[in-house]
């Protein structure tokens, strides 16, 4: 059974994965009306994951016992400027939601719910891939700077990139 106080930070995670799901559907759209269908296809894919996290919260919380809340979401940007600055948010947005899951998993230990902290381990090593691979096609957009060519290729490759971090090597053993 999930204590008061963790049930409700599970709930503001929730909140969370939906809005950053929404966050990247945004910048999808964006991204598509500017002619970057590779740039679309990679941030509908992020949103798409984004709610697979969500509904994994939503169904946890469910199973021990508490009551996952839908929550109303605030809307997100709809202009980016460039594709750079549309990053470097994804970027720092990754950067926010570890230190969301971080907070979250001091509360399971404030709570000695052990449960609930190994669930989320897997949050906390899919948001060492996340920010690994937001660092990743920072370094690239820096390589490309202002070059159209490059952005072509990029915007053809970006669909095939992934990241292994390091926690993901040791996940399987």
């Amino acid at each position: 059974m999930l204590s008061k106080k963790l049930e409700k930070a599970l709930n503001d995670q929730i909140r969370i994965e939906a809005e950053s799901s929404q966050v990247y559907l945004s910048m999808a759209s964006w991204a598509e009306v500017k002619g970057l269908e590779g740039i679309a296809g990679f941030m509908y894919g992020h949103s798409d994951e984004e709610r697979m996290h969500m509904l994994k919260l939503v169904k946890y919380v469910n199973e021990r016992g508490g009551h996952a809340h839908v929550s109303d979401l605030k809307a997100p940007k709809t202009e980016f400027g460039s594709f750079q600055n549309m990053f470097e948010e994804l970027y720092q947005h990754e950067l926010f939601v570890s230190k969301s899951i971080n907070e979250l998993v001091h509360v399971t230990l404030q709570e000695q719910d052990y449960a609930t902290h190994n669930f989320l381990q897997w949050y906390v090593a899919e948001q060492l891939e996340e920010e690994a691979l937001a660092r990743t096609v920072l370094d690239k957009i820096n390589l490309i700077g202002n070059d159209k060519g490059g952005l072509y290729l990029f915007d053809r490759d970006i669909q095939q990139l992934t990241v292994e971090s390091a926690a993901s090597d040791t996940a399987g053993e």
